[in-house]
């Protein structure tokens, strides 16, 4: 190694740390004692920097300017900038690099002696979670950040992120079932509360009466003097204390309920919260907009009901709630919204006089749909004692319909015509097999790559017990065809992470002249198509793809860490897209996928570069496991 320069400089030092995470958030007395024992180092382009040796790695090095060259041995290579440290794995392990550092360009470099970076290490959490953890570790820091912002911009320090224990009211009022309506209410009203609950010996919940249950009991003409156990809702629904409540905010609105009630880890009684509760503090008014949808009387109302999704989605992202909590909600809403518009449509048609199951593929078939989106969908029928065209000549203008109407809320017709209206895709249970099972059986690349979508579906609504079983069947198919596992995760290998080997991303021309890339296909498709196969090989019937990473370390396939890190570095590239559909929506631009990078901070930009390596990562880990 030959350093052009090699001084301290404390002005450098003072403002790296400032400006880079984790070191911005060391202790100043940490802080100082870096800036004690670094020093800055100048390097001309070309220089070796470091390189593999058989003693330990002596120094960790932090780029404040210029680029780092990196060769791995196979030939793989990256590219490091400011911001980006090395030799991070060898300095934890303790051992010899196994990388060749190069200046690609002029680069100036502060550096620390390995007893520095122990005592840091020892001494900071913070730091240590990021050696561990490395820059995925930062997500949370980013995470946090918004949600200090929220804070400041709406006026309250409650996340969606916040465990119901610490938002429920834990004195709820309880009685026994014996007493009367009359008695109940009386007791409602002295408490100011909107709910009474009933509980066993043991004060585990058995019902749950509310006012809303009391104007049922008068509509129907009860007397108020029965038993409340005669009116009272019985085995209600309940959620424990460690529950976010987020999770409160989706049961509230799947079950079109405004109480929840909270258990401990043992089942007992432990509180109650209520849709006034969580809305007084998010104001987030999920329950209303899905009453909304569900009540909608005809299309035009369903149209404007689905108007208020994106101010939801906006209100949601600025009070901190994580991608998963955003296209769960999302996926909610998408599943009432399809199927209010059946509903409408089977009073506007009349019924086919056959049940039949709607199912979703693509994104909204694994939940995990955005503002930006399109139909993929498709109909599953039971045909009777009837022939299957018959079935299907009366459904499909039912389906054509229903897909209009879709694309009027705003979920845009498939240039690729992976809709219901599509003969091929309005199918009974036989036909969907016997598809699936050609699918499989004839393990062309052309004909996986054209078929992966359909390998990410599950029922929104109709018969979805019979979907679920199709669902099991198609999985049961794919796991047990080696041929066909092969060529899906040969094709994986098709869409590279866009990371380059002379910059830091590789991108598109657009016709503006603006290099962008695309953040759903080279971004996010990566990290959706590995998980597709190894769930696939694992026989996982769940397409959601964090869930999947889950699955696949309960089922050996995975380590704990490396899912981690896969799932966050999806998250955060899925957060990205999110905030630049919102800042489209913003500024009235049309809304897509690609993004400039050069408009990233340089966070973000850093945690973006990461999260492609670990897409990388894990097509090698694809590459070894299918021996491609």
């Amino acid at each position: 190694m030959t350093d052009a320069t090699a001084s301290t400089d404390a002005s450098v030092v003072r403002a790296f740390l400032d400006s880079h995470a984790p070191f911005d958030r060391l202790p100043r007395a940490l802080q100082r004692y870096f800036r004690e024992h670094c020093e800055r180092c100048d390097y001309t382009a070309g220089t070796i920097i470091l390189e593999p040796s058989t003693q330990p790695a002596a120094y960790f090095y932090l780029i404040v300017e210029g680029q780092v060259r990196a060769e791995r041995p196979g030939g793989e290579r990256f590219e490091l900038g400011p911001g980006d440290n090395f030799p991070m794995a060898a300095m934890v392990g303790q051992r010899a690099t196994r990388t060749v550092y190069r200046a690609g360009t002029p680069a100036k470099c502060l550096r620390i002696p390995r007893t520095t970076f122990e005592h840091l290490i020892s001494e900071s959490p913070i730091f240590r979670d990021y050696c561990l953890r490395g820059v995925s570790g930062l997500l949370d820091q980013v995470q946090q950040d918004i949600q200090h912002r929220a804070a400041g911009n709406l006026g309250g320090d409650t996340t969606m992120d916040t465990p119901l224990g610490e938002l429920m009211n834990a004195r709820p009022l309880t009685c026994e079932a014996q007493i009367s309506v009359r008695d109940a209410v009386a007791a409602m009203h002295s408490r100011k509360v909107g709910s009474v609950l009933v509980t066993d010996p043991e004060e585990r919940p058995r019902g749950i009466f509310t006012l809303h249950d009391l104007r049922s009991v008068v509509a129907d003409g009860s007397h108020l003097d029965e038993s409340l156990a005669s009116v009272m809702t019985r085995e209600p629904i309940t959620l424990d204390v460690k529950t976010y409540a987020f999770e409160a905010v989706v049961e509230m609105a799947r079950h079109h309920i405004r109480h929840m009630i909270v258990t401990d880890q043992g089942g007992r009684l432990a509180g109650v919260i209520s849709e006034r509760d969580i809305f007084a503090l998010q104001r987030i008014n999920l329950v209303h907009l899905t009453r909304s949808i569900t009540g909608a009387e005809d299309v035009d109302a369903l149209v404007l009901a689905r108007g208020q999704v994106g101010a939801l989605i906006d209100s949601m992202m600025a009070h901190g709630a994580g991608v998963e909590q955003i296209t769960r909600i999302i996926t909610l809403l998408n599943d009432r919204t399809v199927t209010r518009a059946i509903e409408l449509v089977l009073a506007e048609r009349g019924d086919p006089g056959v049940p039949f199951t709607w199912i979703a593929f693509g994104s909204e078939g694994r939940r995990e749909q955005t503002r930006v989106t399109d139909q993929d969908n498709g109909i599953l029928f039971d045909p009777g004692g009837e022939t299957p065209e018959a079935v299907r000549e009366r459904l499909l203008p039912l389906a054509r319909r229903i897909n209009e109407v879709l694309d009027a809320c705003g979920f845009a017709l498939c240039t690729g015509n992976v809709m219901a209206s599509n003969p091929g895709l309005c199918l009974s249970f036989e036909e969907w097999e016997a598809t699936f099972r050609r699918l499989v059986g004839s393990a062309t690349p052309e004909n996986v790559l054209h078929s992966t979508i359909y390998f990410d579906f599950r029922p929104v609504w109709g018969d979805l017990a019979t979907g679920e079983a199709l669902q099991r069947r198609v999985v049961e198919l794919a796991a047990s065809n080696s041929v066909f596992l092969h060529t899906l995760a040969s094709n994986c290998m098709a869409i590279k992470p866009p990371l380059g080997v002379f910059r830091d991303f590789v991108t598109d021309r657009d016709d503006d002249g603006v290099h962008r890339l695309d953040l759903k296909v080279r971004g996010l498709t990566p990290f959706v198509d590995a998980a597709r196969v190894l769930a696939l090989q694992a026989g996982i019937a769940d397409g959601h793809t964090q869930t999947r990473f889950r699955e696949l370390v309960r089922a050996g396939v995975l380590t704990p860490e490396d899912a981690g890190a896969f799932e966050r570095s999806f998250a955060f590239v899925q957060l990205l897209r999110m905030r630049e559909h919102q800042y489209q929506s913003t500024s009235g631009d049309r809304m897509g996928n690609r993004l400039d990078p050069e408009g990233v901070n340089p966070m973000d930009r850093r945690i973006l570069k990461e999260a492609f390596r670990e897409a990388r990562r894990l097509h090698k880990k694809l590459e070894v496991r299918f021996q491609l």
